[in-house]
């Protein structure tokens, strides 16, 4: 029996991917459940995402007023999933950055996992079609999180991740307050601290097709003295 399982989408600007990515989904797994967060997206992908829901009784809709910032996206997308009871609760993005295809070995390795992380930096794992500004960028921020964290893990600030219900009551979601890629940091972090079980698979990560990437160097600058509050106050 498939465990009941839900994708959260969190999105704010992507008429252009939304669709493309709900059909490549469901053509995996067929028999989850979808979760679109939208911002207020100004282009209307809320329009679209309530069209989708209308034609398909296992999408849902959450409505946002504004852009509050990824990390408020997903503890609202958590806080559905929990309420809802399901099994087993995935962060994903719409541009196709996330390969659908890796969804049906992430949600098996949650059998044995907390958190299952789809990993750029393991053995098999990599980036396309990056710059090499880029990948100093991600590489190297991953790694002073890393150090100042104390962690083994290597994708800190991995999106594609799966957790098991159990993994998100355990972790205080009302006391997260990290935004951005930090928040991916900070949520990996809690998990730790907890002595749960945390595996990476290997996904191979291009850039997205369609859109703008929201990764920028304030946001990385940002991040370094971020990442020091993190120790001191989780």
């Amino acid at each position: 029996m498939d465990p009941k399982t839900l994708i959260i989408i969190p999105t704010y600007n992507e008429k252009e991917n939304l669709e493309r990515i709900v059909q490549a989904i469901f053509q995996v797994v067929p028999f989850v459940h979808i979760l679109v967060v939208d911002d207020n997206s100004p282009d209307g992908t809320g329009n679209i995402a309530d069209r989708i829901a209308s034609e398909n009784d296992q999408l849902f809709v959450l409505h946002r007023s504004e852009k509050q910032g990824l990390g408020a996206a997903y503890i609202a997308g958590f806080d559905y999933a929990l309420e809802n009871n399901y099994d087993r609760i995935l962060e994903m993005d719409a541009d196709f950055s996330h390969d659908p295809k890796y969804l049906p070995e992430m949600i098996k390795a949650s059998d044995h996992a907390d958190l299952v992380i789809g990993s750029r930096y393991v053995t098999g794992g990599g980036t396309k079609n990056w710059s090499l500004g880029r990948r100093i960028l991600s590489r190297g921020g991953g790694i002073y999180a890393r150090m100042i964290l104390q962690l083994q893990i290597q994708d800190l600030t991995a999106g594609f991740v799966c957790y098991r219900k159990e993994a998100l009551q355990n972790i205080e979601l009302e006391d997260v307050s990290s935004e951005g890629y930090v928040f991916q940091i900070e949520m990996k972090y809690r998990v730790f601290l907890k002595n749960m079980r945390i595996r990476e698979i290997p996904i191979i990560f291009p850039d997205r097709e369609e859109g703008v990437s929201k990764m920028n160097s304030k946001i990385a600058r940002e991040a370094i003295f971020q990442v020091w509050k993190l120790r001191w106050r989780v």
